[in-house]
């Protein structure tokens, strides 16, 4: 998986410098939206367990 979408990093990267454009967003404020997106999807399960545990 994670070698997956290094691979797809890696490729839409390539892609940009053939055709001269830059990434859309500077790359400290995409690796910090990146972590967000990532704390936010193991923040989902840890909540429902959590609320699972409280109720029972």
């Amino acid at each position: 998986m994670y070698l997956i979408s290094l691979g797809a990093g890696l490729l839409v990267g390539a892609i940009y410098g053939l055709m001269g454009v830059r990434s859309p967003a500077p790359p400290a404020v995409a690796l910090i939206g990146l972590l967000g997106m990532l704390i936010g999807e193991q923040a989902v399960p840890a909540a429902k367990h959590l609320i699972q545990q409280l109720i029972h």
